[in-house]
Parts: structure tokens; C-alpha cells; sequence
């Protein structure tokens, strides 16, 4: 078994119930963990043994570019996607955050956390 973990992906995105969310945008922090049986690729050494992480950065660009109302719902479609595209995978860990998110407060971020697996 092993882990691969994407740290901090940095996206500008449009996501929220506000209409000032969807016309200004905000600031997200995605965080991955994708568990996989890693053994032939640690044998191997080969790209196509593995799951590629320029494919999950790809995949959450992608989502995140659609507008969600929810934090949940964009999470969930990266899940979804992560699991049909990504046969290796056996379980997938997001945590999405929203920085600094227009709660009217002094808030760092705003974060949820989802998994899936098959």
C-alpha cells in the first residue's frame, strides 16, 4: 500500500451562495491524499504503474473551474473523477479550503473534508 499527497494547490475560483462570491472570487488551498497500492510501480519505476500527480493537479484545476454553491459539491466532483479516471486508486482524502472567506469575521480559512473510496 502507499500514499500520495498533493500539499497546498493553489486555485482562483468562483465558488459560493453570495453573488459578490461569484462576480470577485476567492482564493482555495486543495489538499489531496490518494491511497494506492504502490508496489509494482516502487518495483518498475515505470509512469504508467503509478498515479500520475500531474493527472490529480489536472483533475482539480479542471473542477474547481466550475462554479459550486457548496465547498462539498466541488470536493465530490474531484472524487468522483479522481476514482473513474484513476483505476489505482483505492481511496481518495480533499480537503478544500476557502481563504479568508467573507464570513464577517478574522478567519484564516474554511475548510471541509471529504473521502471516497471504492
Amino acid at each position: 500500500m502507499g500514499l500520495i499527497k498533493l500539499k497546498n494547490i493553489k486555485i482562483y475560483a468562483y465558488h459560493g451562495c453570495l453573488v459578490e462570491e461569484k462576480k470577485i472570487g476567492s482564493d482555495y488551498r486543495i489538499d489531496l491524499k490518494v491511497h494506492a497500492n504502490l508496489t509494482r510501480s516502487a518495483t518498475t519505476d515505470n509512469l504508467s504503474d503509478t498515479i500520475d500527480y500531474v493527472h490529480l493537479n489536472h483533475i482539480v484545476k479542471e473542477e474547481m473551474a466550475i462554479r459550486s454553491k457548496l465547498l462539498e459539491h466541488a470536493a465530490e466532483r474531484i472524487l468522483n473523477r479522481i476514482l473513474l479516471e484513476l483505476p489505482l486508486v483505492d481511496k481518495v482524502i480533499i480537503d478544500v479550503s476557502k481563504i479568508n472567506p467573507p464570513i464577517g469575521g478574522n478567519v484564516e480559512m474554511v475548510t471541509i473534508t471529504r473521502s471516497k473510496k471504492r
